[in-house]
Protein backbone atom coordinates (compact mmCIF):
# COMPACT_ATOMS: atom_id res chain seq x y z
CA UNK A 1 0.00 0.00 0.00
CA UNK A 2 1.38 3.84 -0.86
CA UNK A 3 1.22 5.57 1.79
CA UNK A 4 1.59 9.46 1.21
CA UNK A 5 1.96 12.94 3.46
CA UNK A 6 0.12 16.30 1.20
CA UNK A 7 0.17 19.21 3.94
CA UNK A 8 0.53 23.02 4.04
CA UNK A 9 3.01 24.14 6.20
CA UNK A 10 4.28 27.88 6.88
CA UNK A 11 7.32 29.21 5.57
CA UNK A 12 9.08 28.34 8.69
CA UNK A 13 7.71 24.54 8.97
CA UNK A 14 4.20 24.67 11.04
CA UNK A 15 1.19 22.95 10.40
CA UNK A 16 -0.68 25.21 13.10
CA UNK A 17 -0.48 27.32 15.98
CA UNK A 18 0.73 26.53 19.58
CA UNK A 19 -3.18 26.86 19.96
CA UNK A 20 -3.61 24.30 17.02
CA UNK A 21 -5.36 27.45 14.78
CA UNK A 22 -4.67 27.42 10.99
CA UNK A 23 -5.61 30.62 10.23
CA UNK A 24 -2.40 31.50 8.59
CA UNK A 25 -3.14 28.41 5.79
CA UNK A 26 -4.95 30.52 2.51
CA UNK A 27 -9.34 30.00 2.85
CA UNK A 28 -9.74 26.67 0.28
CA UNK A 29 -6.19 26.23 -0.11
CA UNK A 30 -5.72 28.72 -2.30
CA UNK A 31 -5.02 28.93 -5.68
CA UNK A 32 -5.26 25.14 -7.41
CA UNK A 33 -2.16 23.46 -6.30
CA UNK A 34 -2.47 19.26 -7.03
CA UNK A 35 -4.65 18.47 -3.82
CA UNK A 36 -7.87 17.70 -5.76
CA UNK A 37 -5.54 15.65 -8.37
CA UNK A 38 -3.61 14.12 -5.22
CA UNK A 39 -6.98 13.35 -3.37
CA UNK A 40 -8.66 11.63 -6.56
CA UNK A 41 -5.94 9.16 -5.95
CA UNK A 42 -6.32 8.23 -2.22
CA UNK A 43 -8.97 5.16 -1.41
CA UNK A 44 -8.48 6.11 2.54
CA UNK A 45 -7.74 8.91 4.75
CA UNK A 46 -6.08 7.99 8.08
CA UNK A 47 -5.82 11.22 10.55
CA UNK A 48 -5.29 12.03 14.26
CA UNK A 49 -8.54 12.78 16.56
CA UNK A 50 -7.73 16.60 16.35
CA UNK A 51 -7.14 16.93 12.72
CA UNK A 52 -10.61 14.55 12.60
CA UNK A 53 -12.06 17.24 14.99
CA UNK A 54 -10.76 20.50 12.93
CA UNK A 55 -12.08 18.96 9.68
CA UNK A 56 -15.74 18.03 11.13
CA UNK A 57 -15.78 22.05 11.81
CA UNK A 58 -15.81 22.97 8.38
CA UNK A 59 -19.04 23.80 6.34
CA UNK A 60 -18.45 20.63 3.64
CA UNK A 61 -17.02 17.03 4.59
CA UNK A 62 -13.77 17.44 2.17
CA UNK A 63 -13.74 13.55 1.49
CA UNK A 64 -16.57 11.89 -0.22
CA UNK A 65 -17.54 8.44 -0.15
CA UNK A 66 -13.66 7.92 1.20
CA UNK A 67 -12.65 5.35 3.45
CA UNK A 68 -11.36 7.58 6.73
CA UNK A 69 -9.55 6.20 9.54
CA UNK A 70 -9.38 8.12 12.53
CA UNK A 71 -6.36 7.16 15.40
CA UNK A 72 -7.12 7.95 18.50
CA UNK A 73 -7.33 5.60 21.76
CA UNK A 74 -10.29 7.20 23.31
CA UNK A 75 -13.69 6.59 22.31
CA UNK A 76 -14.90 7.67 19.14
CA UNK A 77 -19.02 8.20 18.70
CA UNK A 78 -19.11 8.87 15.47
CA UNK A 79 -22.96 7.26 15.39
CA UNK A 80 -24.73 10.36 15.21
CA UNK A 81 -22.44 12.05 12.35
CA UNK A 82 -24.10 12.41 9.01
CA UNK A 83 -20.61 12.02 7.08
CA UNK A 84 -18.90 9.92 4.82
CA UNK A 85 -17.46 6.32 6.13
CA UNK A 86 -15.66 7.12 8.77
CA UNK A 87 -14.17 4.59 11.72
CA UNK A 88 -11.69 4.53 14.58
CA UNK A 89 -8.43 2.51 14.91
CA UNK A 90 -5.76 2.66 17.86
CA UNK A 91 -2.39 1.33 17.64
CA UNK A 92 0.95 1.70 15.90
CA UNK A 93 1.24 2.96 12.76
CA UNK A 94 2.77 -0.29 11.85
CA UNK A 95 -0.44 -2.04 13.11
CA UNK A 96 -2.81 0.12 11.43
CA UNK A 97 -0.80 0.20 8.06
CA UNK A 98 -0.99 -3.72 8.07
CA UNK A 99 -4.35 -3.80 9.37
CA UNK A 100 -5.19 -1.34 5.91
CA UNK A 101 -3.32 -3.44 3.75
CA UNK A 102 -4.86 -6.21 4.82
CA UNK A 103 -8.01 -4.47 3.89
CA UNK A 104 -7.00 -4.24 -0.04
CA UNK A 105 -6.78 -0.18 0.34
CA UNK A 106 -4.25 0.59 -2.38
CA UNK A 107 -3.66 4.51 -1.32
CA UNK A 108 -3.45 5.86 2.31
CA UNK A 109 -3.03 9.47 2.50
CA UNK A 110 -1.50 10.39 6.09
CA UNK A 111 -2.84 13.68 7.98
CA UNK A 112 -1.90 15.38 10.66
CA UNK A 113 0.88 16.06 12.87
CA UNK A 114 0.95 13.18 15.17
CA UNK A 115 -0.66 10.47 12.68
CA UNK A 116 2.60 12.10 9.79
CA UNK A 117 5.55 11.50 12.42
CA UNK A 118 3.93 8.27 13.32
CA UNK A 119 3.87 6.91 10.23
CA UNK A 120 6.99 8.67 9.24
CA UNK A 121 9.17 7.22 12.31
CA UNK A 122 7.50 3.83 11.52
CA UNK A 123 9.18 4.18 8.10
CA UNK A 124 5.80 3.98 6.00
CA UNK A 125 5.46 7.16 4.76
CA UNK A 126 6.32 6.60 0.74
CA UNK A 127 5.74 9.99 -0.44
CA UNK A 128 5.52 13.84 0.68
CA UNK A 129 3.95 16.83 -0.87
CA UNK A 130 4.87 19.80 1.54
CA UNK A 131 3.12 23.77 0.05
CA UNK A 132 4.93 26.07 1.68
CA UNK A 133 2.37 29.20 2.13
CA UNK A 134 4.65 32.89 2.33
CA UNK A 135 4.12 33.75 5.78
CA UNK A 136 6.69 32.99 9.11
CA UNK A 137 4.43 32.49 12.50
CA UNK A 138 7.67 32.16 14.86
CA UNK A 139 5.66 29.05 16.28
CA UNK A 140 3.90 26.07 16.52
CA UNK A 141 3.18 22.95 16.00
CA UNK A 142 6.44 21.31 13.62
CA UNK A 143 5.16 19.44 10.73
CA UNK A 144 8.25 16.95 11.39
CA UNK A 145 8.93 15.76 14.83
CA UNK A 146 12.09 13.98 16.57
CA UNK A 147 13.29 10.87 14.45
CA UNK A 148 15.23 8.07 15.96
CA UNK A 149 17.51 8.22 12.67
CA UNK A 150 18.11 10.62 9.43
CA UNK A 151 14.66 10.39 6.48
CA UNK A 152 16.68 10.59 3.19
CA UNK A 153 14.50 11.88 0.60
CA UNK A 154 14.59 12.76 -3.04
CA UNK A 155 13.67 15.18 -4.87
CA UNK A 156 10.68 14.59 -7.38
CA UNK A 157 9.49 18.03 -8.39
CA UNK A 158 9.29 21.84 -7.13
CA UNK A 159 6.06 24.10 -8.54
CA UNK A 160 6.03 27.89 -7.77
CA UNK A 161 2.77 29.70 -7.78
CA UNK A 162 1.60 33.24 -8.77
CA UNK A 163 0.12 33.65 -5.01
CA UNK A 164 3.36 32.54 -3.36
CA UNK A 165 3.00 29.50 -2.94
CA UNK A 166 5.71 26.99 -3.66
CA UNK A 167 4.56 23.16 -3.48
CA UNK A 168 7.67 20.37 -3.05
CA UNK A 169 7.16 16.77 -3.64
CA UNK A 170 9.84 13.86 -2.60
CA UNK A 171 10.06 10.23 -2.70
CA UNK A 172 11.36 8.65 0.75
CA UNK A 173 14.04 6.37 -0.10
CA UNK A 174 13.55 3.40 2.03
Amino acid sequence: MMTSVFVGTSLDGYIARRNGAYDFLPAGGGEPHGYEEFIATVDVLVIGRHTFEVVLALPAWPYGERQVIVLSHRPLDISSMAVGRVERMAGDAAEIFAQLAARGFKHAYIDGGVAVQGFLRAGLVRHITVTRVPVLIGEGIPLFGSLPHDVQLRHVATHAYGSGLVKSEYEVLA
